[in-house]
């Protein structure tokens, strides 16, 4: 599809990105720590025009890749999963097994539809993953999509580092599946024995750059650390006394109860009032997905690290930042970084919980939030344990790992520091603490060689579009359930309304029986067209551009015929069942309509040269063809006196006289531009706020990002008169702080106004 550069020119997130778009292959994309895997996923996410779900293995790793559950999103049961039909006599443990899972499977239409629709998978977090849970996933996907490829023939790409935190698993349970498997890890998984992925790995590190502390992280992380490696870490152990003297460093160690212990003492031994701030929770958010604690309490002089990037321009933090709370009121948190001398305020974040939904306009998987948490996003950091610590940053930080339990968690921490200056260990290293998986050292001994990378995404690309272009000029299914729905019609009641459109059916299924023949004809031909070299890609562009002019118009004619029946009988009482059964097969028949136009698209691209991505196919032509064909209907209708025939264009329900507009679902954007979008619309901040299920004062908060970004003018979100009092009320005032400035006006303006008109002021 594009292939300008060579693999030296490509860096391997280029490559990786370009192989994803262009290939069907699955992935198993891995790095050190701080190499941006997180960052190229959202990347690709933000790129791609796949249709797209994220998943992870805890609620905390999804809610920070932007995804969901595992279990939750292929309805999973905890425990442990047998790769086989049955459960081995005498299993002492309970167990699911392919055939027992199924009835884990009776989902609703709506997941049913997405993972159908699905075409790249993307789990983070992959170093958690055990080869059980992922078994079956791939047996989910099989059985659901009707298919017996790996992984239902959708794409997974695969993201983590596998030297760190390793799967949990029970020694009962491991001595059950030790019976089927070679490991716990993700790549032990059956699956893999069909299908091994691409393993490409990021190379260059951002985080640090300290050419000595690189190579000792090297050799940590792939069990090869060296005496000299062990003496030079050493030399930054530090005594109790020593210890107690530190400024600016937080401590990791391995367990929840030493962390927390650190910190209640930490904060317990600060003589300053103590502040006490609640999240704000709307909607569904469950507690086990909570980023941090739903109530927080502080002092000023408290140690804290943000946990969070920054996303205003101002780049004042990033995720790990660590600094000292220099000031605090009842709705404003101000935060010291001593060694930039520098104070910010702090802003509340909003974290969302989501679910994947199917657009049934464009039959594309979609997000949908669900819940939201908004709290600031810092927390104590005199102390964090290793495994919250992922992801992190620090400039600083004093190494407790000694008794670290697991493969990869030293590795883990040492790896989140900028440099061995900010590093300091309580006690030696040691050989003990140091172990890391044998079985994870040699899996990686396996990646893509980068040279072979221009024919692998050659060869594999080919391959994907010509399987792609068949698979959208491919009604064998839609052919099979019409006919089975027309054979119902036979069984339905004489004088009932289904019996009557008897011979409306049998029509539309000739119609489509007809244009079956044609298209496995043109399959064949594209299988001829890519057996050829070189490819004639404007050649077989062209030969698509006349299959899709060739098949449109019935299938055009087809969905309008459909869509009429539906609302004729929406008319007609005791009519549901029918109706109901229609208003399926036309989402059938619209996808088979949008697939063609996709197909055309992206074979002129394609031929064009142009690098495919989500903008391909986010033109009118595709997002309002079902709209525009329900509005010919409902015009044909206006004489009857329907008002509206689909109320809500987010579903594919009928809605006859004129009932409400259903509240528009919420597309997972930047949440400061969802509520930039409704300010736009002429909205008032009370509505907003009453429109997402937020609080005005988080509302407000938006306000004032958009203001430093300059988005938006303080006119908008306040009457002017009341501006013109601000400026005359704050005149003269050169006080930072809110809280201060609210006491020199003795209250004359609120907390919200003030914070809104400094970010205009970029005081």
């Amino acid at each position: 599809m594009e292939h300008q550069k060579t693999s030296n020119e490509h860096s391997v997130a280029e490559f990786t990105e370009h192989f994803i778009n262009q290939t069907n292959r699955s992935v198993f994309l891995t790095g050190k720590a701080g190499t941006g895997k997180t960052t190229l996923l959202r990347k690709i996410v933000a790129s791609t025009y796949k249709n797209t779900v994220i998943v992870a293995p805890t609620g905390i790793a999804a809610l920070n890749a932007g995804g969901v559950t595992i279990h939750s999103f292929f309805q999973l049961p905890f425990g442990t999963f047998i790769p086989d039909f049955e459960t081995p006599p005498g299993t002492v443990i309970a167990c699911e097994n392919k055939t027992s899972i199924k009835r884990h499977f009776n989902m609703n239409k709506r997941r049913l539809d997405i993972i159908r629709s699905l075409e790249l998978l993307i789990v983070d977090e992959v170093s958690m993953l055990r080869c059980d849970l992922l078994d079956a996933m791939d047996w989910t996907l099989r059985t659901i999509r009707k298919t017996n490829e790996p992984f239902g023939g959708v794409q997974v790409l695969f993201i983590g580092d596998l030297f760190q935190l390793p799967p949990v698993v029970k020694n009962e349970e491991w001595n059950v599946l030790r019976n089927y498997y070679g490991g716990i890890h993700f790549f032990h998984a059956q699956v893999f024995m069909e299908e091994r992925p691409v393993f490409m790995e990021l190379d260059k590190i951002y985080r640090q750059d300290d050419a000595t502390f690189i190579q000792i992280l090297n050799n940590l992380r792939e069990n090869r650390l060296e005496k000299s490696d062990v003496e030079r870490i050493n030399q930054n152990v530090i005594s109790q006394e020593e210890f107690k003297k530190l400024k600016g460093y937080i401590t990791l160690t391995t367990h929840n109860a030493k962390a927390d212990e650190i910190n209640e003492k930490e904060l317990l031994a600060l003589k300053e009032k103590s502040f006490f701030y609640e999240a704000e929770i709307e909607g569904e958010f469950p507690q086990h997905m909570y980023p941090i604690g739903q109530g927080m309490e502080l002092k000023v002089g408290a140690q804290i690290m943000f946990i969070k990037n920054d996303i205003s321009f101002d780049k004042n933090f990033y995720n790990g930042k660590m600094g000292v709370i220099d000031f605090l009121g009842k709705e404003e948190i101000i935060v010291h970084f001593p060694d930039e001398k520098k104070k910010i305020t702090v802003e509340k974040f909003e974290w969302n919980n989501i679910r994947y939904t199917l657009d049934s306009n464009t039959q594309e998987i979609k997000e949908e939030i669900l819940g939201t948490f908004v709290h600031y996003p810092i927390r104590l950091a005199w102390a964090i344990t290793v495994h919250k610590s992922q992801g992190l940053t620090f400039d600083k930080a004093v190494l407790d790992v000694g008794d670290a339990f697991a493969p990869g968690q030293a590795y883990v921490a040492f790896s989140r520091l900028r440099s061995l200056e900010g590093l300091r260990l309580l006690r030696p290293l040691v050989f003990k603490s140091i172990a890391t998986d044998s079985a994870t050292v040699a899996f990686t001994q396996n990646k893509t060689p980068k040279a072979s990378f221009p024919q692998l995404l050659e060869s594999e690309s080919a391959g994907y579009l010509k399987n792609k272009l068949k698979q959208r000029f491919d009604w064998y299914e839609l052919k099979l359930k019409w006919s089975v729905h027309n054979g119902s019609y036979a069984l339905a009641t004489p004088k009932s309304e289904k019996a009557k459109q008897a011979t409306w059916s049998k029509g539309l299924l000739q119609e489509i029986e007809s244009l079956h023949e044609p298209a496995v004809k043109f399959g064949k031909q594209l299988d001829q067209l890519f057996g050829e070299q070189p490819l004639r890609l404007d050649f077989i562009a062209q030969r698509v551009d006349a299959a899709y002019d060739y098949f449109f118009a019935p299938f055009d004619k087809i969905l309008l015929s459909v869509y009429r029946k539906i609302a004729e009988l929406k008319l007609v009482k005791k009519t549901r069942q029918f109706t109901d059964e229609l208003e399926e097969l036309s989402e059938e028949i619209l996808f088979t309509i949008l697939e063609l136009k996709k197909a055309k698209l992206l074979m002129r691209a394609v031929a064009d040269g142009v690098v495919v991505t989500k903008n391909l196919f986010e033109v009118p032509e595709i997002q309002n063809y079902k709209i525009t064909k329900i509005a010919l209907i409902e015009n044909e209708f206006r004489n009857q006196k329907v008002e509206q025939l689909w109320a809500d264009e987010n579903t594919s329900t009928l809605k006859i006289g004129g009932k409400k507009k259903a509240a528009e679902k919420k597309e997972k954007k930047n949440t400061y531009e969802i509520t930039l979008e409704l300010l736009e619309k002429g909205m008032k901040p009370e509505d907003i706020a009453r429109e997402r299920q937020l609080s005005l004062s988080t509302v407000n908060s938006h306000f004032v990002q958009l203001l430093k970004t300059e988005k938006i003018e303080l006119s908008q979100v306040l009457p002017n008169e009341r501006i013109i009092q601000l400026e005359s009320l704050l005149e003269g005032i050169n006080e930072s702080s809110l809280s201060r400035i609210m006491e020199e006006v003795e209250g004359a303006v609120t907390y919200d106004e003030l914070k809104l008109y400094q970010a205009s002021k970029m005081l």
